[in-house]
């Protein structure tokens, strides 16, 4: 009997995938392999058919052994670290999915499989930059948006998640999972803006009415003898509550109105990039959370206003 050569027994099992025989098609790569075991295309291929079966112990050695015989084979090193995170071996697929990477950036599938990975570890702020990436490189991956998308939610930044799901929808209409997150996102944003939770951004939270007078007010008498480290206190009060008026004023013109022209410039002329949406769509959150953070510091001082007032008349 002649035996066939590994060209033809490679033809054969190329063809039994075509018809998506996998079982079939790794009988011929296994005889290929006994003719030459050291054969990275033979190994590629079984690799591949093993996958196909979820053979996930035998598809990681088969890719391994590619990146042994063939050490610049970028997709290689990808589909290992895939089937390593498949396998939940995340620690292994890092370092070979940024081999990957590092052999060919342009690859969309590595960052996206590194995402993946990131994402498993809990490692979010990771994953977001590996998916940023991943769209860098292809900003139509709609698997890319989505999940992006999902993060951006999951940190409450809510602009961020409802620009990645609508761009999901617009290369992918009607998909139910990106509608039902911008439809979340969106409902999630209008309660984090509603006015009773946060005053208008271009004013600063009203200062306290004055209390009432109460029964004998008016034969109240200050004095700085019996007074004074109340009205000292309530001196520095004023002070710190007038420089943080001062200090949300500042964010309100040095941050939230950059940001909000930024944004609006680049809504009325689109980039090419999703990464330069990212960064006005980020730029414009960091502001709010600015300003939200002066706004709950001022808030906070005419508290304490109000409460060392209310001392000193009770006094």
């Amino acid at each position: 009997m002649v035996t066939e050569s590994i060209e033809a027994l490679s033809q054969r099992a190329r063809e039994a995938m075509e018809q998506r025989n996998w079982e079939k098609a790794r009988q011929y790569y296994l005889q290929a392999l006994g003719l030459k075991s050291d054969s990275p295309e033979v190994h590629q291929g079984l690799a591949t058919v093993c996958f196909q079966l979820r053979d996930l112990p035998s598809a990681a050695y088969h890719f391994k052994e590619v990146t042994r015989l063939d050490p610049l084979r970028a997709g290689a090193y990808i589909n290992l670290g895939a089937v390593y995170n498949l396998l939940g071996q995340l620690d292994d697929a890092i370092p070979v999915l940024r081999r990957g990477i590092q052999l060919d950036a342009h690859r969309p599938e590595g960052h996206y499989n590194l995402a993946l990975v990131y994402r498993r570890k809990g490692q979010n702020d990771h994953a977001i930059q590996a998916y940023r990436d991943a769209l860098r490189a292809n900003p139509r991956m709609t698997d890319a948006h989505l999940n992006i998308a999902n993060l951006y939610a999951e940190k409450e930044q809510y602009r961020l998640a409802i620009a990645h799901y609508k761009r999901t929808l617009e290369l992918r209409p009607n998909w139910e999972k990106a509608k039902n997150g911008l439809a979340e996102a969106e409902a999630a944003l209008a309660a984090q803006d509603q006015p009773a939770q946060l005053a208008p951004m271009n004013a600063p939270p009203k200062a306290p009415e004055p209390a009432p007078a109460g029964p004998g007010a008016a034969d109240r008498h200050v004095d700085p003898n019996v007074h004074g480290v109340l009205l000292s206190t309530l001196h520095k009060a004023a002070l710190e509550s007038e420089s943080h008026n001062r200090h949300f004023l500042k964010v309100i013109e040095a941050e939230i109105e950059p940001a909000i022209k930024d944004l609006s410039s680049y809504l009325l002329h689109p980039g090419s990039s999703a990464s330069d949406l990212d960064h006005c769509v980020q730029k414009f959150e960091n502001a709010v959370q600015s300003m939200r953070s002066a706004q709950r510091n001022l808030q906070s001082s005419i508290e304490r206003l109000r409460t060392i007032g209310d001392k000193l008349f009770q006094s």
